[in-house]
């Protein structure tokens, strides 16, 4: 039996809601926030939409004593809105930001100007390194006509390679965010099944919080409740997720949720919930080859299941390759036609040119006009070939990885079931064990 050290965790998330000048009470709400993360002390506190530097430079001032360590990660326009705070020394940090991210000409969203990414900080914890991811990935804004699900995909598709690619060396690795996926949908499917995570509110031994785990409630007053149709209670978006290593054990020993509500105050810290899981890190000294080999048994019996995610995920993501190179297309005829129209008008503009002595036969300011249109309409499609063609390209490699992963994982589990065959070929009768000749 190996000797084990044990250490405790408490692992914080919420998306803060915080647009200035947009979401409602949001100055008061960073002082609510500030208040309970001084007096709660979580060990890592992982936030969202901190759109405003001004507000995490804020929260970085009052977190100094309980938070001394931070990070705030930019990007886009406006940032990617996400903040790190942790109580241990934060060693290394690292964004990156997502290839596909909505429509910059829907305004109304935002997404795109957000410049949705995630960032990673390698935290010491004791003798542990702890790999800890913060993300928020596009908005879902109508369930049953997403027109943003194939870029979601994608995020949930590069996130998991971020993830699996950044912590081969980490002890234990902790994702926590909004990522605006119900629990069966298929990037949170995708996600969880490719890096082993674990979900705490499934696997804590203790939960108190929203029914069903619900971080986005109808009891919230600063929830829309359009958005929650057709889920009238509420949605589950928000997750804290976890895995550990060879070496290290992790059991999430309970987790919870607020409930809208807050006692003591006007109103909610945010539209969202706040998540707290407690985690315990159980590291081996002498980790078995036992166990490692039921680890690797156990991932090797989830390759089929891997297959048809990953097969699903690039069906959708080619179903969105289609629709960007239709709109492609769509802008690509309409500056045809805005450079046939240009034509059209420089061959009246050199009639008095050409026929000496003519008039022009259109008034000056009409002339002025139909050459303004003309170049609002080149500039406008040619804008709009580029970005449809960004998206193109980023789709198709999106596919390409994702079709060479299937065939991989198609790979591995030919070779698994040919494993099996010759084992059980080499079985000798009356269920005997095998001897190994060299032993």
């Amino acid at each position: 039996m190996t000797d084990t050290d044990s250490v405790r965790i408490r692992v914080f998330s919420l998306n803060c809601w915080g647009i200035r000048y947009s979401s409602k009470q949001c100055s008061q709400r960073y002082v609510m926030i500030a208040d309970m993360l001084c007096r709660e002390e979580h060990d890592i506190v992982l936030l969202q939409e901190v759109w405003s530097e001004k507000d995490y430079m804020s929260l970085k001032k009052k977190l100094a004593c309980s938070h001394p360590h931070s990070h705030y990660f930019k990007s886009g326009v406006i940032g990617s809105g996400l903040a790190l705070f942790s109580k241990h020394r934060i060693h290394d940090t690292f964004l990156y930001r997502y290839s596909l991210n909505g429509y910059p000409y829907m305004a109304h969203h935002g997404d795109w100007f957000g410049g949705k990414a995630v960032g990673m900080a390698v935290i010491g914890i004791g003798n542990l390194t702890a790999n800890v991811y913060v993300t928020h990935l596009h908005a879902e804004y109508c369930r049953e006509k997403d027109s943003y699900l194939p870029h979601r995909v994608v995020q949930a598709w590069e996130l998991q390679q971020f993830v699996r690619h950044t912590s081969a060396g980490a002890d234990i690795v902790i994702l926590g965010g909004d990522l605006n996926l119900h629990p069966q949908d298929l990037g949170n499917r995708l996600l969880m099944s490719y890096t082993g995570l674990r979900d705490s509110y499934l696997e804590t031994a203790k939960f108190d919080g929203c029914e069903d785990g619900i971080t986005l409630i109808a009891d919230n007053p600063f929830t829309n409740k359009k958005d929650l149709v057709p889920f009238e209670k509420g949605i589950r978006i928000d997750y804290i997720l976890f895995k550990g290593s060879p070496k290290t054990d992790v059991f999430c020993d309970s987790m919870s949720t607020t409930k809208g509500s807050v006692p003591d105050q006007p109103f909610p810290y945010s539209d969202h919930e706040t998540l707290t899981a407690e985690l315990r890190l159980e590291s081996h000294n002498l980790p078995g080859t036992g166990r490692d080999k039921s680890l690797k048994d156990s991932a090797t019996g989830k390759l089929a299941e891997l297959v048809d995610i990953v097969t699903e995920a690039r069906t959708e993501v080619k179903v969105g390759l289609h629709c960007a190179e239709r709109m492609r297309y769509t802008a690509q005829r309409t500056g045809v036609m805005g450079v046939a129209l240009l034509l059209l008008e420089l061959a009246i503009a050199a009639v008095p040119w050409l026929a000496l002595g003519a008039q022009q036969p259109f008034p000056s300011t009409s002339f002025y006009l139909l050459a303004g249109l003309c170049f609002a309409i080149l500039l406008t499609t040619t804008m709009l070939y580029i970005f449809y063609t960004m998206e193109v390209k980023s789709l198709q490699g999106a596919e390409d990885q994702m079709r060479l992963a299937v065939g991989s994982l198609q790979e591995g589990l030919r070779g698994f079931s040919l494993a099996q065959a010759l084992n059980a070929q080499r079985k000798p009768p009356g269920g005997l064990s095998a001897c190994n000749p060299e032993e």
